[in-house]
This record gives C-alpha cells, sequence and structure tokens, in this order.
C-alpha cells in the first residue's frame, strides 16, 4: 500500500523534491546575482526562451515585420532559465516576477512583462492583429484571456506530472489530464466555427494559443498526442497546422531556441539576416 502524504503544520522547503525544475523554483523572489543584460541596436529587446510563452512574443514580432512594420526590429537574448538567468539584477528589473519572456521598449522607456501584456502592448502600438470594433476586439480579448488562465493547468499542470515530475502519480495526470481534454474540446468548438479564435481573422488571440494548445493537436507538446488522442480535435488540428505554416510562425520557432534540431536553433535574433546565415551555415 503506498504511504499517504500528510501535510506537517508547517511547511518548509525541500529543493530535493522538486524534480527537474528543483535547482530553480524557490519560494522567494528578487534577484540572486548582479548581472546587466545586454543591449543591441534596436529600440525593441528581447530577453526570453523558446518555451511556449516565449514563442508567443517572437512569433508576434515576427509578423510585424512580415505585416511591413520596420519598427518593429528587434534583438532577441535567450534567458536560460535551467541556470538561472532570470534571477539577475537586470532581468528582475524588468520583470520582478523573473520569468519570461520581457521585453524593454528604449523608444518610450516603458518595460513589460507577461507574455499576454507584450502581445497587447505590441498590437497597440503597431495597430495590428487586434481589431478596432469594439465587439470583435472584446471577442480576441476573451481568447486570450482564456489562454491566459488556461495554459498554467497544460504546462504547470498536464505538463508538469507527465513529463517533469520525478515520479509519476495516478491522480494529478488524470486531474490535469482531464482539464487539457476540456480545454481542447473548447478550442475544438470555437474553430469549428471560425477559422481562428475570435472570428475570421488571424490575431494575438491565436498567436498567444497555438504555442500551447497548437503545437499539442501537432502530437510535438510533450510528445502526448496519442496519450491524448489529439485526433480527436479535427478542427483544432486545422488550425494548428495553417498556423505552423505561416513563414513568421516558423520564423519566429526558431529565435532563442536552444534545443532540438541545430537548423531551427536562433539564440540570439538582431536581424532578419540571421536567418539566413542560419540556413546556410554561414
Amino acid at each position: 500500500m503506498t504511504e499517504t502524504y500528510v501535510p506537517p503544520r508547517i511547511w518548509t522547503h525541500d529543493e530535493a523534491s522538486g524534480g527537474t525544475w528543483a535547482s530553480v523554483n524557490r519560494p522567494t523572489a528578487g534577484a540572486t546575482y548582479d548581472k546587466a543584460l545586454p543591449q543591441g541596436a534596436h529600440p525593441l529587446q528581447l530577453y526570453s526562451l523558446a518555451t511556449p510563452n516565449g514563442v508567443k512574443v517572437t512569433v508576434m514580432l515576427e509578423e510585424l515585420l512580415e505585416a511591413g512594420e520596420t519598427g518593429a526590429e528587434y534583438d532577441a537574448y535567450t534567458i536560460r532559465i535551467g541556470q538561472g538567468e532570470q534571477f539577475s539584477s537586470g532581468f528582475v528589473a524588468l520583470n520582478p516576477n523573473s520569468k519570461i519572456p520581457a521585453l524593454l521598449d528604449r523608444d518610450t522607456g516603458i518595460r513589460v512583462f507577461e507574455s499576454g501584456s507584450i502581445l497587447l502592448y505590441l498590437a497597440e502600438k503597431f495597430d495590428r492583429f487586434l481589431p478596432k470594433p469594439i465587439a470583435q476586439r472584446t471577442e480576441v480579448m476573451n481568447w486570450l484571456f482564456w489562454l491566459q488562465g488556461s495554459a498554467p493547468y497544460l504546462g504547470g499542470g498536464f505538463g508538469h506530472f507527465y513529463v517533469y515530475a520525478p515520479e509519476k502519480f495516478e491522480y494529478p495526470i488524470n486531474r490535469f489530464t482531464t482539464e487539457t481534454k476540456r480545454q481542447l474540446d473548447v478550442l475544438n468548438r470555437e474553430l469549428g466555427q471560425n477559422r481562428y479564435l475570435g472570428g475570421d481573422s488571424y490575431t494575438i488571440a491565436d498567436m498567444a494559443t497555438w504555442p500551447w494548445y497548437g503545437n499539442l493537436a501537432r502530437g510535438v507538446q510533450y510528445d502526448a498526442g496519442e496519450f491524448l488522442q489529439v485526433q480527436d480535435y479535427p478542427h483544432v488540428i486545422r488550425w494548428a497546422e495553417e498556423i505552423a505554416a505561416r513563414p513568421a510562425v516558423i520564423r519566429g520557432r526558431m529565435v532563442n531556441r536552444i534545443t532540438g534540431e541545430p537548423s531551427e536553433q536562433l539564440p540570439e535574433r538582431h536581424s532578419a539576416a540571421d536567418f539566413e546565415k542560419l540556413a546556410t551555415g554561414k
């Protein structure tokens, strides 16, 4: 019989029980060491990693450039969260929550953190990918906020217990699998009625949601396609594949990537020429 865990009267931090991220998970905030962030030539400075939350922003920036917004040129620097680089004094000054991504707009002096906030900031700054009419705008914002509230169940819940936890336990895996499949069903029903989330136009709601649920439906997130029976969500798969083929999305997935195929890794990005150098190996 498995011994049942009984919570103590007072909790204490046990780093050894944290699994994959034990070395960087801690119950306190703030910087752990002093180091300034590097800066490039462009007004927009991004500090991130190609996790789903990071990909949201690099896709948005590449979509803006694809749309002709030259003012969206940016420098992107990798923050290696597994090594605790999000706890440098420079990064904490941009995001006191020590999570990627974080953006500095040197044109305005504004810091922006939380991926959804960055998407909204860029959409309003460049007047792109967010409808003006109140009804359409609100529907897009509905889905953006839905994603921001739902993704932690997928990443911190399902992904953690299915992939990263030091031991596999049936209860949390079942709990978060149930919720993940419910969320996929929510998306499948919406995308059975609309081409994109919230209507016929591609927006920040799609950019926010695709790196999480699009890649999950394509079987590349957590290698969980078979386990979750993603074929049961054909409208999500249709939407996911359509977005995956966009040139800006292909580029955006490469930025700040430090794992996978070397031909898809661009740890730092400073200009469009960086993609050409990556493709040619020069």
